[in-house]
C-alpha cells in the first residue's frame, strides 16, 4: 500500500516538473517581451500614427485599426463558410463528398501561412494590380476556415438529437428546426471556434507581406493597402533605428495582449458552454 503511494506521489510530481518546464519558455518569452517593451507604451503610442524616421516619437494607431480592419473582413467572410461547412459535416456523417471534405480540411489546416498569402496574391494581388486589406483579409479568411468548421462540427454533434426530434413533433420545418433550435443550442461553441480562429489570425505575418504590404498613413478603405501589428513588428524589428526597434517591442506587447484577452474569452466560452450541457 505504501509502495503504491509512493509511486503515485512521484509519478505526479515528475508529471508537474515536466508541465512546469513546458511552460517556462513561455514565461521566459513574455518576461522578455514585457521587459522591453512595457516602457514604450504610453497614450501618445497608441494613439498617434508613425512618424519619418529620424523623429522620435511615432504611434500605432494605423496599424491596430489595420489588425481590426483585417480581422473583421476575415471574419466576414470566413464565418458564414465555415458554419455552415460544420453544419453539413454534422449533419452527414457519410458520403464520399463527407470524407473529401474532411481531408481538405485537415490539408487546409496545415498549409504554411506563407503559402497561402502567395495564393491570396495570384488570386487577387495581381488581378486587381494593387496590395489591398482585402487581399490580406482573403489569406486570412482561409488560415480561419479550419478552426470554424472544426469547432462547429464537433459542437453540434454533441447536441443531443433529441432537441432535433422535439422541433420536428412541433411541425417545424428542417431550416427552422436548425436556425432556431440547434444553432442556439451550441452558440457558445462554435463562438469558441471563431475566437480560436480570430486568435491565430491575429499574429500572421506571412501572409501580409505578399497582400496588404503595410503603410504609414491611417487607412480604412479595405481596397487600399493597410498596415497591421504582426507586419509593423517584422518591418520594425528588422530596421537599423533603434526607435523603431523599441516601437517594435511595444508593439509586441499589444499583440500578446490581444491574442491572451481573445485565448481567454474562448477558454471562459467553452467552459460555460459545457457547464450548460
Amino acid at each position: 500500500m505504501k509502495k503504491r503511494i509512493i509511486i503515485n506521489r512521484a509519478v505526479s510530481f515528475v508529471i508537474f516538473i515536466l508541465s512546469f518546464v513546458c511552460l517556462l519558455p513561455l514565461f521566459l518569452i513574455l518576461s522578455d517581451i514585457l521587459k522591453k517593451g512595457i516602457g514604450v507604451i504610453s497614450i501618445d503610442f497608441l494613439v498617434n500614427l508613425p512618424k519619418p524616421v529620424g523623429e522620435e516619437g511615432g504611434g500605432i494607431v494605423n496599424a491596430i485599426f489595420g489588425t481590426v480592419l483585417l480581422v473583421l473582413l476575415s471574419s466576414l467572410m470566413a464565418v458564414p463558410v465555415g458554419v455552415g461547412a460544420g453544419i453539413y459535416l454534422s449533419e452527414k456523417k457519410d458520403g464520399k463528398f463527407v470524407d473529401i471534405l474532411k481531408v481538405c480540411i485537415d490539408i487546409l489546416q496545415g498549409v504554411p501561412s506563407i503559402v497561402l498569402g502567395i495564393v491570396a496574391y495570384v488570386w487577387v494581388v495581381k488581378p486587381f494590380g494593387r496590395f489591398s486589406a482585402f487581399s490580406g483579409s482573403v489569406a486570412l479568411a482561409i488560415m480561419m476556415l479550419p478552426a470554424v468548421v472544426s469547432a462547429t462540427e464537433e459542437t453540434l454533434k454533441m447536441i443531443p438529437f433529441s432537441l432535433k426530434e422535439a422541433g420536428f413533433a412541433l411541425g417545424a420545418p428542417y431550416w427552422r428546426v436548425m436556425l432556431k433550435v440547434i444553432i442556439p443550442a451550441g452558440i457558445s461553441g462554435i463562438i469558441t471556434g471563431i475566437l480560436i480562429g480570430i486568435s491565430r489570425i491575429s499574429g500572421e505575418t506571412a501572409p501580409l507581406l505578399f497582400t496588404s504590404f503595410g503603410s504609414p498613413h491611417m487607412n480604412l478603405n479595405p481596397m487600399k493597402p493597410c498596415s497591421a501589428l504582426p507586419l509593423l513588428i517584422f518591418n520594425y524589428a528588422l530596421s537599423p533605428y533603434p526607435e523603431w526597434i523599441n516601437q517594435a517591442w511595444g508593439a509586441s506587447v499589444i499583440l500578446c495582449f490581444m491574442v491572451f484577452f481573445l485565448n481567454l474569452i474562448s477558454k471562459i466560452s467553452a467552459k460555460r458552454w459545457k457547464k450548460a450541457l
